[in-house]
């Protein structure tokens, strides 16, 4: 028990010189407030944050240097300064922090939103603008907006019938943007009435909640990376568990729309060109399925599947 104890004494007296030599080598570091040894200036932030920040701010200048456990943050208050960073100096600040949940929950950091800057960022933002979100393609899918809110609709309806019932219009409206996004991407519709498969559906939609719950969620091992080599809070293998039952679900969907361009060999080359034409016109992950024939290197399954994750997430 005493050499537990002295252990943990010269643990702690190690990470204290450890930050103290770091301060001394960034001399040129922003104005800070004084900080706690190991905690940093965690004590500090108090809600709601954007007061917290503006008092400091109004003390330190418009440029301050905070540190949460071992992990630094640069704040910016200042109008020509961030215009400073995310214009003449956007490629320094083009990438994106690295946590717990942008490396187990973003395939590797291919997603589009945590890609590092380089050539697979540029071909993904390159996607997102012709591919994606160009306005043909938005307008491409009108049919499915509309589809889905007729839906919706019908059945605000149904339940008006028979003396009405109070509907939550927050959690129906979420529900109406993830089946329009899920019905774009793959053709698949998880909430309400209409679902293909009602205990895929319920899975994927306990998944999602998870996933969201636990990457939004401040992580001890983000500003402490020692206690990642003990998981702490088991937080670590959630992500790993998350991330591997979403992946069956994505490469599911993917496989079966792949399945959906096979033709038979006994097809001559005027039915196949047919069915090829029809096919195009369904939906995201077949548009993206063929983009990976002509260009396999720069959509493999991977760079696919984060793309239906990223717009899983932006619908929630």
């Amino acid at each position: 028990m005493v050499a537990a104890y002295w252990c943990f004494i010269f643990f702690i007296f190690f990470l204290y010189l450890l930050v103290k030599n770091q301060q001394k080598k960034n001399k040129n570091n922003p104005p800070s407030p004084r900080s706690l040894p190991l905690l940093g200036h965690l004590h500090l932030i108090k809600e709601p944050l954007h007061q917290t920040l503006e008092t400091l701010s109004s003390k330190y200048g418009d440029i301050l240097l905070l540190r949460f456990g071992l992990k630094k943050v640069l704040v910016i208050c200042s109008p020509s300064a961030i215009e400073e960073c995310f214009t003449r100096n956007d490629t320094v600040f083009a990438n994106r922090p690295v946590s717990m949940a942008t490396i187990h929950l973003s395939y590797d950091f291919t997603t589009m939103t945590v890609a590092p800057y380089g050539d697979l960022w540029r071909n993904l933002r390159r996607l997102a603008a012709l591919e994606i979100f160009s306005p043909n393609r938005i307008a491409f899918f009108t049919d499915i907006r509309d589809n889905e809110i007729m839906l919706l609709i019908n059945q605000l309806v149904k339940k008006c019938q028979g003396g009405g019932e109070k509907v939550e219009l927050k959690t129906t409206f979420n529900e109406l943007a993830f089946n329009i996004l899920s019905m774009t991407i793959g053709g698949r519709r998880y909430y309400g009435e209409n679902v293909e498969d009602a205990e895929e559906a319920r899975n994927v939609r306990y998944v999602m909640r998870e996933m969201l719950d636990i990457s939004v969620n401040s992580n001890v091992g983000d500003l402490f990376p020692v206690l990642r080599w003990f998981d702490y809070g088991g937080v670590e293998k959630k992500m790993k568990d998350i991330m591997r039952r979403l992946d069956v679900f994505l490469q599911d969907l993917i496989d079966k729309r792949r399945g959906d361009r096979l033709v038979d060999d006994s097809d001559d080359d005027e039915d196949r060109t047919e069915h090829r034409k029809n096919w195009k016109k369904k939906n995201m992950v077949d548009h993206l399925l063929l983009l990976q024939d002509s260009e396999p290197e720069n959509y493999p399954d991977k760079i696919i599947k984060g793309i239906i994750l990223l717009s899983w997430q932006s619908s929630n």
